[in-house]
């Protein structure tokens, strides 16, 4: 959500190019052989592939931007009657009433021997909306030139439309190898993660619902490369906001910095985002200033997008807005920086006035332990596929997203959907290619741990 894929290129010729050269700078390692089972499930995804790149052109040629709500719906009916038929019970939660957003897609598939009997409990996330409205100039999927059909561009085919075809492809070569049967599977696809309803609490209670009855999770966003090598990310870092308002006595330009009439809201501004700058950087910690708004009169609207001022050079300034956001590696660090940044404004320039105020978006997904232990886990998979061990991606490389929600309560893995470039911009594309191999992976992966 809202951030570039991990990847180690930019370009998508660059990108396809690493591809083809996947492995050639490591040595790769003996792996056990498939067991007859994942023979079945690598055979099922190959015949799956022109289907599933069928069905890809579909859901990409579908408007699904998170605010045209018939759109994201138009999805949901798709990718709903696929789970269905592999045999979840699958409801829609409408939200539109609660949350002014499309709802959540929710399947189960239980245990058939009984709950507990079936390994562990999968919880598999994804989102059906994408950054592209209809009054987008990118609406359509199409093949990228020059790239010999291996590479496709449209709305949302990497965040994350390719990674509901991976989940699908993997479910369904499950199924083909009876491996389905015996395990304990959730699915929440949320409506709105690229612009979550408020208040989250109700935006994500069925996601966290389903995340309290689960013992680990995987998230079907897009996944990236590191020296051609596929990569996953164990820990996600927060989306918060914050918003700052300075006051000031008004007056004559000529009276500023004396005793009567201070320094005026803009410089109080000035001095907080300074001492913003000079004081709280550490790692894993971004903060930012997007949009101010000062003068003798500012305002700001209510998404925070777009600011109105007034004033005059020779009038001291009375109220200057400003609005941004903070990322953090754990919710910890969210508490301690907010405290940091609150004492900051709080210690004003002389006949000023300034206050701060946050809101959380996305908490932060830490990195655990079990967490690497599902990483170390997959790169067993991919090794006995004849692949290179898996990579784990620095959090810096990208967002937020939905799996921290449930971070609280299960390990899990990051992008392990299509291998994409360029998110949320026109051009964003997938490799055609990365489909199918993410989807044996993730069928072979979630097969042993429902044993």
């Amino acid at each position: 959500m809202l951030q570039p894929p991990m990847k180690s290129v930019t370009m998508c010729a660059s990108l396809l190019a690493v591809l083809s050269v996947c492995g050639a700078n490591g040595v790769w390692a003996q792996a056990p052989a498939l067991s007859a089972a994942e023979t079945a499930m690598v055979k099922s995804v190959d015949a799956q592939t022109p289907g599933a790149l069928a069905l890809l052109e579909k859901i990409v040629n579908i408007n699904s931007g998170t605010l045209n709500l018939p759109g994201v719906v138009a999805v949901k009916n798709v990718v709903s009657s696929l789970i269905e038929g592999l045999g979840f019970k699958v409801r829609w939660v409408p939200m539109q009433a609660d949350t002014a957003r499309a709802g959540d897609l929710v399947a189960e598939h239980p245990c058939a021997a009984g709950a507990g009997k079936c390994g562990k409990r999968i919880l598999l996330i994804g989102h059906m909306d994408t950054v592209f409205e209809p009054t987008s100039t990118f609406q359509k999927y199409s093949i990228v030139p020059g790239t010999d059909g291996k590479m496709a561009t449209g709305p949302g085919i990497a965040d994350m439309k390719g990674g509901l075809v991976v989940m699908l492809m993997a479910l369904q070569a499950m199924k083909d190898a009876g491996t389905l049967e015996k395990a304990d599977i959730k699915i929440v696809l949320s409506g709105d993660e690229e612009k979550p309803g408020h208040p989250t609490s109700v935006a994500r209670k069925n996601m966290i619902d389903a995340g309290k009855r689960s013992d680990l999770a995987l998230e079907f966003e897009n996944s990236g490369q590191i020296d051609g090598v596929d990569a996953v990310r164990v820990a996600r870092r927060s989306a918060n906001g914050w918003q700052l308002e300075a006051s000031g006595k008004s007056g004559h330009s000529s009276q500023i910095f004396n005793a009567t009439y201070g320094y005026g809201a803009i410089y109080e501004l000035a001095r907080i985002l300074d001492q913003f700058r000079q004081e709280l950087p550490e790692k894993g910690l971004t903060f930012n200033v997007g949009l101010v708004s000062a003068g003798a009169t500012a305002k700001v609207n209510d998404t925070g997008t777009e600011g109105q001022a007034t004033g005059k050079s020779n009038v001291i300034s009375p109220v200057a807005l400003a609005v941004g956001d903070l990322r953090t590696v754990s919710n910890e660090q969210t508490e301690r920086v907010e405290a940091k940044m609150r004492a900051i404004v709080a210690d004003h320039l002389a006949k000023t006035g300034a206050t701060i105020t946050f809101e959380e978006f996305y908490p932060a997904m830490a990195e655990t332990e079990a967490s690497r232990a599902l990483m170390t886990q997959l790169s067993e998979v991919n090794l006995a596929l004849g692949l290179p061990a898996g990579k784990v991606a620095d959090y810096m490389s990208g967002g937020a997203g939905d799996i921290s929600f449930v971070a609280p309560y299960v390990p899990g893995l990051v992008g392990v959907g299509a291998v994409g470039a360029g998110a949320h911009a026109e051009g964003e594309a997938a490799l055609l290619e990365s489909l199918p191999r993410q989807a044996k992976r993730m069928a072979i992966l979630m097969s042993r741990l429902g044993k």
